[in-house]
C-alpha cells in the first residue's frame, strides 16, 4: 500500500473529503490516504482538524515532518489558498518524495519558480494541474496548425480561470507575451496575446456555463464541449504518479500558466490596458 499524506491549510473542504475515497476506489485500494496535518481548524465552521480525522479514518500528525517522515507521497492541499502553497510545500518539496501540489499552483510566476527549482533541486518528483487538462475533449483535440482559440467557462478569474487557462496553454503551446481584461457585470473577458503572434481568449460567467472552446485551425474549426468524467481522468492521473512517480505536467507549462494567470490578476485592476506577461 502506498500511504498517502496530506498538508492542507485546514482539512474540511471539498477536496480533502473527496481525495480520501478516489485514491482508494481509483486504485483499488493500493493508494491510501493515511496520515493528514493542517495549520488550522476550518474558518467556515466545518470540522475540526481532530474531528475531520477521526470522521474520515486519518491519523492526525503534529508536524509536517513526522508526516512526511512517515508518508510514501505527499498531497498539498489548499485549493483555495495558492498564497499559501509556498509555505505549505516548502518541506514536501525538500523531501524528495512524490509530491502534488493541488491547484492553483501558485499566487505568482515568481512564487511556482521558486518552488519547481526547489523540488528540482532536491530530486522532488512534483507537478500541479487543473483537472480540466485531462477532459477528454482537450486530450483529443487536434493540435496541429491552432490560430486561434475562444474558451468559457463558469464563475471568476482568481479562482476559475486555472480551468481555462490549462487547456488552453497545453493546446497553444507557446509563451503569451501580453494581456488584456475586460468585465461588465457577472462576465470578465482575458484576451491573451502569444509570442508567436496568436491569439486567444478566455471568458467567464460569473452565473454557470459550461466550459466550451472553439479552436481556429487552418481550413476549420473544431467546437468543444467538456462533458468528459474529467476529474476522474485527473484522479486515474494522480494514482498513477504516485504509483510510478511520471510526473504528469510538464514544468514549463505550469510557469506558463502562472504567469498568464499574474498578468491576468493584474490586467483586473486596469481594464482595457495591455498587461506584459513575465518571461519564464
Amino acid at each position: 500500500m502506498i500511504k498517502v499524506g496530506f498538508i492542507d491549510y485546514y482539512l474540511d473542504e471539498w477536496h480533502a473529503n473527496n481525495y480520501v475515497h478516489m485514491l482508494h476506489d481509483y486504485s483499488n485500494g493500493e493508494v491510501e490516504a493515511v496520515y493528514a496535518w493542517a495549520e488550522i481548524d476550518s474558518p467556515e465552521g466545518g470540522l475540526t482538524t481532530d474531528a475531520w480525522c477521526e470522521k474520515y479514518g486519518l491519523t492526525r500528525m503534529m508536524t509536517q515532518e513526522e508526516l512526511i517522515e512517515k508518508s510514501d507521497v505527499l498531497l498539498v492541499l489548499a485549493p483555495r489558498d495558492p498564497k499559501k502553497h509556498e509555505e505549505l510545500a516548502n518541506l514536501a518539496l525538500r523531501s524528495g518524495k512524490r509530491c502534488y501540489v493541488d491547484k492553483t499552483f501558485a499566487p505568482d510566476h515568481f512564487a511556482a519558480k521558486r518552488m519547481l527549482d526547489l523540488a528540482e533541486q532536491s530530486g522532488t518528483p512534483c507537478w500541479s494541474s487543473s483537472a480540466l487538462r485531462f477532459a477528454e475533449e482537450y486530450q483529443a483535440a487536434d493540435k496541429t496548425n491552432i490560430k486561434g482559440v475562444n474558451a468559457w467557462g463558469p464563475n471568476g478569474f482568481e479562482d476559475y480561470a486555472i480551468h481555462q487557462l490549462e487547456p488552453m496553454m497545453m493546446l497553444m503551446s507557446a509563451d503569451a507575451s501580453r494581456v488584456q481584461f475586460s468585465a461588465s457585470e457577472n462576465w470578465y473577458q482575458l484576451l491573451i496575446a502569444f509570442a508567436d503572434g496568436r491569439f486567444g481568449t478566455i471568458s467567464g460567467f460569473r452565473n454557470g456555463s459550461p466550459f466550451m472552446m472553439n479552436i481556429a485551425g487552418r481550413e476549420e474549426s473544431q467546437v468543444i464541449e467538456v462533458k468528459s468524467a474529467y476529474f476522474h481522468n485527473f484522479m486515474m492521473e494522480l494514482v498513477d504518479f504516485f504509483r510510478t512517480r511520471t510526473v504528469k505536467v510538464p514544468h514549463c507549462d505550469t510557469l506558463r500558466i502562472m504567469a498568464v494567470r499574474e498578468a491576468g490578476l493584474r490586467a483586473a485592476a486596469c481594464p482595457g490596458q495591455w498587461v506584459e506577461v513575465p518571461s519564464v
